[in-house]
């Protein structure tokens, strides 16, 4: 009897490894059973046992309707009532952006082929021209000495430069008079100017990723684009975004600001608008902005514009020079000079029309900014912080070649080697990440999971290889002059790693939250099958997600096991790969297929976390 159950336990692990359906279980146990029986390995008795053990399970699966009522009702009235519940502005945090292939590599499946089918990014001759010629000129412009010693902001012949050659039009349409760039051409002007001048990289960076623009691109209605692009593009109009408050950083749904609907006076005619009281910080360019992007929480009282009372979080765009608008201070970032300042207003009136996308998108912009903040986590900070490090080690590397010590070459010593190695291996890393990131935006994705990804850990590396190159420059790292090419970085480095959500919470909060949520194939279908008011629906919607779910870690526990006592060995090579490179793509499926394996969700505490 003892090997029916080894045959057992292997087509078991067999069924698991490739998620067999449960009918497939139920004719395999039946034929297992009735195979023990006939053969004498079992007699009636233990044939009925065997039979209720195995069988009866494997038809109750099988049989839907009672799976349903008997399985499935019971787990789903109790993930009703663990389950935390979700604010409409949560479920918009979470669903907004798309999921690309971080779907597949969370999940423990990472289908190569479809990443290496899209090819690498290119330039277009336009894109590369520009690169050469404006972006080069613009770097012999600005440094990060004067900048910070004389200018303490962009000299004026440098902020006309920007103007005039379209760097702050990178992203918009030909058809509004901008460049029409892709996101990684945007990336490579942003690299190259990171490597000259931090202020000049944030000045341009900055419009071109969260900004009125693109979110008039996505949202504006045909007035506001034509109005608006065309001056942002040629630089007559300079823009800002406000978010943080005081009181509300990583939390920017909690912002207090807060726009009350009412008729007021506008141009000498009643309009329908808000009255907005709000008080921001820490806003990039505000001190010079021209044209305010404003976010604040819309109230409705009076029912002016429907039957809900807060309409929730709006998105605006207000002229600075606009009555009860204060701007003009500025906050001291570690010594980085670019524009940035607190704004403010008090019971400012505004007409509907400056909503952006009207009337229509009242209520919608944490959604839109949830899409859009993709852009800055995906391009900007990846992309300067590329370029940071990328000085930082051909600085380095340099310096460790000439400098001198007991007759030698400081880049000879094995304690130095190491640094600069680590700070090579750490650099390929980053540009791989920065690379990715901005061409899933070229490819039409809003890329949550993998923009925060790759903000978190370009970040993260820029500091380990700033830290590496302060400690082969030792005294000339640390000695402030016009050839410190590192000084400024290591000041700066934390602003990276602060904005667009400090590096704690866009680990804990994006990756690993809506990372785990959205790329998973099941969890997000079973938390809206719990919201679904039609029962019916619910229950067969948590049945399907719920089996599945079961189904799928399973058989990333026992794929993991067998990938692992085979080193890989049975794990498709992809078509596309580089051959030498083809161990390297098993030995990261492997590490996928234990991620995803060890991922647990914890619904009682209403938090997502990882094992791995």
């Amino acid at each position: 009897m003892s090997w029916f159950f080894l045959v057992l336990v292997l087509a078991a692990a067999a069924l698991v490894y490739v998620q067999a359906r449960a009918s497939w279980w139920l004719a395999f146990l039946i034929v297992w059973v009735a195979a023990a029986h006939l053969s004498g390995a079992a007699g009636p008795v233990a044939t009925a046992i065997l039979a209720i053990v195995f069988v009866l399970p494997a038809l109750v699966l099988t049989l839907k309707p009672l799976r349903r009522a008997w399985i499935s009702k019971p787990v789903l009235e109790i993930f009703r009532k663990i389950l935390p519940e979700m604010s409409p502005t949560e479920r918009d945090a979470i669903e907004a952006g798309t999921v690309w292939w971080d779907a597949a590599l969370f999940s423990g499946r990472p289908h190569w082929d479809t990443l290496l089918g899209h090819g690498p990014a290119k330039l277009t001759a336009e894109e590369q021209s520009f690169l050469d010629v404006e972006c080069q000129h613009l770097c012999d412009l600005a440094n990060d000495w004067e900048t910070t010693t004389v200018w303490q902001d962009l000299s004026p012949q440098t902020w006309q430069y920007i103007k005039e050659r379209g760097f702050l039009g990178m992203i918009i349409p030909k058809q509004y008079g901008g460049k029409q760039f892709s996101a990684y051409a945007h990336s490579q002007v942003i690299m190259k100017l990171s490597t000259r001048c931090s202020a000049a990289a944030v000045s341009v960076m900055v419009p071109n990723s969260l900004g009125p623009a693109e979110l008039l691109m996505h949202y504006g209605t045909e007035e506001q684009k034509n109005h608006y692009l065309p001056r942002l593009a040629r630089g007559i109009e300079i823009p800002c975004f406000a978010l943080t408050s005081p009181y509300a950083g990583s939390d920017a749904a909690a912002i207090p600001d807060v726009g009350v609907v009412c008729k007021g006076t506008f141009e000498g005619r009643e309009t329908l608008g808000f009255r907005v009281t709000w008080d921001k910080r820490y806003i990039t360019l505000g001190p010079i902005a021209t044209v305010l992007g404003l976010a604040f929480r819309a109230l409705d009282p009076d029912h002016l514009l429907g039957s809900t009372d807060e309409p929730g979080i709006t998105c605006a765009l207000i002229p600075t020079s606009h009555p009860g608008v204060n701007i003009g201070r500025r906050h001291w970032p570690l010594n980085a000079v670019f524009q940035n300042g607190p704004n403010s207003g008090k019971d400012v009136f505004i007409p509907l029309d400056w909503v952006i996308g009207g009337r229509d998108q009242v209520g919608n912009g944490w959604r839109m900014l949830m899409e859009c903040l993709a852009a800055g986590r995906a391009i900007s900070l990846p992309s300067s912080n590329v370029g940071m490090a990328k000085i930082a080690v051909r600085g380095t590397g340099a310096y460790a070649a000439v400098r001198r010590q007991f007759r030698t070459a400081i880049g000879k010593f094995e304690g130095v080697q190491e640094a600069l190695g680590r700070m090579g291996g750490n650099l390929y890393v980053m540009d791989a990440a920065r690379r990715l990131s901005a061409h899933a935006v070229d490819l039409g994705e809003k890329p949550s999971v993998i923009s925060a990804i790759a903000k978190y850990h370009v970040t993260e590396r820029a500091r380990m290889v700033i830290n590496d190159g302060m400690d082969v420059t030792a005294g000339k790292g640390i000695c402030m002059g016009p050839s410190n090419f590192l000084a400024r970085a290591y000041q700066q480095v934390p602003v990276s790693i602060t904005v667009e959500g400090a590096n704690i919470l866009t680990r804990c909060l994006i990756i690993f939250g809506q990372g785990a949520i959205r790329c998973h194939p099941y969890v997000l279908k079973e938390m809206a099958a719990t919201r679904e008011a039609d029962h019916g629906k619910a229950l067969r919607d948590f049945d399907d997600a719920f089996f599945g779910h079961v189904s799928f870690t399973l058989s990333n526990v026992v794929r993991s096991f067998v990938y692992g006592i085979t080193a890989g060995a049975f794990i498709r090579r992809p078509q596309r790969a580089y051959v030498p490179l083809v161990p390297y793509y098993r030995a990261a499926t492997r590490i996928s297929t234990v991620f995803a394996a060890r991922r647990r969700i914890d619904v009682r505490a209403g938090r997502r976390s990882e094992a791995a």
